[in-house]
């Protein structure tokens, strides 16, 4: 009997049925767009966190940052100047610590120790300034003027031609890239995870200290390393084994080798400039940070929360937009779509009157009336909830479909996050601990929708046929079979 009687009065009354599943779609659409570009927004600034953190990195590990006067940290070259052959050049490679604090690798087993953490490794990030030039002699030229000597003062003597120095000078070209030393024990975590090893291979865990490097693509292409290639660093060659593609944005560094072989060219023994830790649990990152923090003096945290703070540009804006304004604006249109619901739920009771209170004259109970009244207000919610779920997946592929790829500047100061074209833990270019750098990353916007959204969507149309029927069943439960004898013309 409730089913039939359900079925025929949502027949009759179809327009006011489709009237209020309308005002529950509008809202449940809203919803489910603006969650599917609050995720999106979430895996753009995922996309962008791992061009300078790596993948499986969830917090880093660096050196509290300390003024320093030590002029060992300006770039300094040296060149024979008793060689002064014409054809013959000359160079001197630097071999800096990007961000110039280092920490002991000592303090890797010590951050690996804390409670909560999984796994962590240390790195060094190394800037090289290359010089390389050729000095040219200068042409003396005498005066053909005056006798060409001079008299060598007013004690006569023997003069000396009279003239000038002319021409000569130098012709040098500075060349700056940027190696980082990878433990190959442990590749799984650090920047290098970050890239996708394109051609050749990547270090195997017994080459701690040989003698080889993986290029980054885009550098090798620039200087045309092939696989096999033999790269010189600071006089030491190195065997090309491997060229690596970032995943997104700029690599971390042009050049990785071994952390032992970093610290050999940088004269940095036992150093690292960066640990990267993973956490055992997700969740937990926040209670990770603090312990560190306090167990180990000295150091710096900085969570992908933290770092998420230097990403701006559109990609900062529109975010802001869909987690805040976004919210509100769906709270604020559910809100209204339910009470409009429950407002013509109820006003259809009140229309209904005669019907309501002849069925309780003939024995309904007034319970029976209400579970009718909530039963048609919750098949009304439903099919508002399918309409809103077809609209808001309509309006999440129309927001993938048409987005305009978003823009994320990514800075860096030294010690925190990368420099251009450095790794993270970087400073920036020959301006010591401190300067500012930055590079840009585009990302596609997406508007995913998820498992999860569905079933928000489908509790929210439930939620208001429930709303709705409650308003109506109020008003019915206080109809009485004389209310109906009054409306008997």
């Amino acid at each position: 009997m409730f089913f039939t009687y359900l079925r025929r009065e949502l027949r009759r009354r179809r327009k006011a049925a489709l009237v209020v599943a309308s005002g529950l779609a509008l809202g449940i659409a809203l919803v489910i767009v603006v969650n599917s570009v609050s995720n999106g927004m979430g895996k753009a600034q995922d996309k962008v966190l791992q061009s300078l953190y790596g993948l499986g990195t969830d917090m880093t590990v660096t050196k509290a940052s300390e003024p320093s006067t030590s002029s060992s940290q300006r770039p300094r070259f040296q060149f024979d100047a008793r060689n002064s052959d014409e054809d013959s050049t000359q160079s001197s490679d630097r071999v800096m610590v990007q961000g110039f604090t280092t920490l002991a690798s000592s303090t890797v087993a010590e951050v690996g120790d804390q409670k909560g953490v999984s796994n962590a490794v240390g790195g060094l990030s190394l800037t090289v300034f290359k010089v390389s030039g050729q000095f040219t002699r200068g042409q003396f030229q005498q005066d053909q003027q005056g006798g060409g000597m001079s008299s060598g003062g007013p004690g006569g003597g023997s003069g000396q031609p009279q003239g000038e120095v002319r021409g000569g000078g130098a012709d040098f070209d500075i060349n700056q890239y940027t190696v980082y030393g990878t433990d190959v024990t442990r590749t799984g975590l650090g920047p290098l995870t970050s890239s996708k090893i394109t051609s050749g291979r990547t270090f195997k865990t017994t080459e701690t200290d040989a003698k080889v490097v993986v290029a980054d693509s885009a550098y090798a292409k620039e200087k045309k390393y092939k696989v096999g290639s033999t790269v010189t660093v600071k006089g030491v060659k190195y065997e090309l084994i491997g060229i690596a593609t970032a995943d997104s944005g700029d690599s971390a560094a042009n050049l990785y080798i071994p952390l032992k072989q970093a610290q050999t060219l940088a004269d940095q023994k036992n150093k690292v400039t960066t640990i990267y830790v993973k956490a055992t649990d997700s969740q937990q990152i926040d209670v990770v940070k603090s312990a560190i923090q306090k167990n180990v003096s000295g150091t710096t945290v900085t969570t992908s929360a933290d770092l998420a703070k230097t990403v701006s540009g559109s990609l900062s804006t529109a975010s802001s937009l869909a987690t805040s304004v976004g919210k509100w604006l769906s709270i604020a249109v559910l809100v209204a779509a339910f009470l409009v619901a429950g407002l013509l739920t109820s006003s259809a009771v009140s229309r209904r009157v005669r019907e309501f209170g002849t069925l309780k004259a003939l024995g309904w109970k007034s319970g029976r009336v209400t579970r009718q009244v909530v039963g048609e207000a919750v098949v009304n919610g439903l099919v508002g909830g399918a309409l809103g779920i077809a609209v808001g997946l309509a309006g999440a592929y129309a927001v993938t479909a048409i987005s305009p790829t978003l823009q994320a500047q990514l800075g860096s100061a030294g010690g925190q996050t990368g420099g251009a074209g450095g790794g993270p833990g970087g400073g920036g270019f020959m301006g010591g601990p401190g300067r500012q750098t930055a590079k840009s990353l585009e990302v596609a916007l997406t508007a995913p929708v998820s498992v999860t959204t569905i079933a928000v969507a489908v509790a929210l149309a439930v939620a208001g046929g429930l709303i709705a029927g409650a308003f109506g069943g109020w008003r019915a439960s206080r109809l009485r079979p004389a209310d109906a004898l009054r409306r008997v013309e």
